[in-house]
This record gives structure tokens, C-alpha cells and sequence, in this order.
């Protein structure tokens, strides 16, 4: 009785994990950039009474086993790496990328961070940072006296000054791409780090080597799909249900074998 209690409680662990996950999708519906988690489960070990093929005489075989489950695991939580809508904000440094690869800042600490959050704006020495102020990499600085600031598909960045209509080339957008972006370690705030998981940053202009094109005055939205985690979020509550009530049917045989026990 008590391995079915262990059982039950690893399926609620799971239960609230995949609750918990959905309740991060949803709170960050909004976010810029952000991408839909999914947690992923697997089973336990098993208890192998007879194995599958074991002999069951010197002439016969089994030709199925005797194997009990002991319970479900969190294996991991993947990110949904779907492109998220594109929407339109009329400020000439915000950016979305379209297609692969990530953004590039320089961390306080010096490491560079990547993100899909191109919310950018110059700070007071004209350089493109995010909304923590941290630089982008490579640093891109808009003059005092630019007129506009067009940055091409390509991560051209250029400018005109009052008064002439020719455009100045004045930096170059770079994107980071990894061979296994579900290695990337999340660190908040939109940023993530580089592990050994994700293998090292491939680096580029955009659009050359599958890298996503750069587009300007827009931001990604959230590619959390809303209807699919209220579905979620309801088969989660209902096996959590399921799980409590096969508890107390597990507690009420206890409570009867206890009693038949000092009966007897």
C-alpha cells in the first residue's frame, strides 16, 4: 500500500509541475520574446517480478512479464521555439528578429547574454542598450545629430542628418544562433546564458547562414498559445483530482486492513 501512496504522489509532482508551467506560460503571455515552456515526463523504474521471455520451464518461455511501475518523473521543460507574431510599434530601435538566432548584450559581469527581446533605446552616450541598459554586442551608437535610423533586414544600421537625404552607414546588427538552443540557460529578465548543453554561439549578419532577418519597428510577441493551456491547465487539474482520490481509496483500504488487523 505504501509503494501505491509513492506512486500517487510522484503523478501529483507531475501534476503541479505541469500546473506550474502553464501558469508561467500564461503570466508571461505578454512578454516580448518569450517562448512557450513544456514539461516532459517519463516513467520510473520498474519492479520486475517475471521477466518478458524469462523461462518458465526448460522448454517454455513467458511470453509476458510481471513488471510494476513505480511512479512518473519530470524529465525536463522544453521550449516551444515557434516563431511568435510580429507586432507593429513605430519605434525605429525596437527589433524583432524573424526566423532563427538571438540578440547579443553584454552583461555588468561581462559575459554576453542572448535574448529575443529587441526592445532597444540609446542611452545617454547614444549606444543601443535594452531596458536593463545593457549594451549590444556589437555596439551599435546613433550620433547625437541622426536624423533617422534605418536598420535594413541585414542588421544595417544607418542614419541621415538633418538637412541631407544621404545615408550613413554608422553599424552592423549581428544575431548568435546555437546547434541546440534548448541548452540555453534562462537567467530571467529575457536573457539566456551559453552552456555546454547548447554548444558555442554561431555567430553572423543576418539572413546569411540561417540566420532570421531583422525587422524593424516591430517586436515578437509571445508565442504562448492561450486556448491550448486553458485545455492544459484543465486535463492537469483533472489528474490531480484523480490522483488525491485514488489516495484516499489507498488510506480508506489502509484504515481497513488496520482495523481487521486488531479484530483478529
Amino acid at each position: 500500500m505504501n509503494t501505491s501512496l509513492d506512486v500517487i504522489a510522484s503523478g501529483l509532482d507531475a501534476s503541479q509541475t505541469m500546473m506550474n508551467t502553464i501558469a508561467d506560460n500564461l503570466a508571461n503571455v505578454n512578454t516580448t520574446g518569450f517562448k512557450q515552456e513544456v514539461p516532459e515526463f517519463q516513467t520510473l523504474l520498474y519492479q520486475n517480478g517475471i521477466q518478458p521471455g524469462g523461462q518458465s520451464t526448460g522448454q517454455t518461455v513467458y511470453p509476458s512479464g510481471l513488471e510494476l511501475g513505480t511512479g512518473v518523473q519530470v524529465a525536463g521543460i522544453k521550449d516551444v521555439e515557434t516563431q511568435g507574431t510580429l507586432t507593429t510599434t513605430n519605434n525605429p530601435t525596437d527589433l524583432a528578429i524573424n526566423g532563427a538566432g538571438y540578440f547579443q548584450v553584454l552583461q555588468p559581469n561581462g559575459q554576453i547574454a542572448y535574448t529575443r527581446d529587441g526592445s532597444f533605446q540609446p542611452n545617454q552616450n547614444g549606444q543601443l542598450v535594452n531596458a536593463d541598459g545593457f549594451q549590444v554586442i556589437p555596439n551599435i551608437t546613433v550620433p547625437v545629430n541622426a536624423g533617422t535610423v534605418t536598420i535594413g533586414l541585414d542588421g544595417t544600421v544607418s542614419i541621415t542628418t538633418p538637412g541631407s537625404n544621404v545615408a550613413t552607414q554608422v553599424g552592423q546588427l549581428q544575431l548568435a544562433n546555437f546547434i541546440n538552443p534548448q541548452g540555453l540557460q534562462p537567467l530571467g529578465n529575457n536573457l539566456l546564458a551559453q552552456t555546454t548543453a547548447s554548444g558555442n554561439p554561431i555567430v553572423g549578419a543576418p539572413q546569411t547562414n540561417g540566420l532570421g532577418s531583422i525587422n524593424q519597428n516591430m517586436l515578437e510577441s509571445s508565442n504562448v498559445d492561450v486556448v491550448d493551456s486553458m485545455v492544459n491547465m484543465i486535463s492537469a487539474e483533472r489528474a490531480y483530482q484523480l490522483g488525491t482520490q485514488a489516495a484516499a481509496a489507498v488510506d480508506n483500504q489502509l484504515s481497513e486492513l488496520a482495523q481487521a488487523a486488531s479484530g483478529s
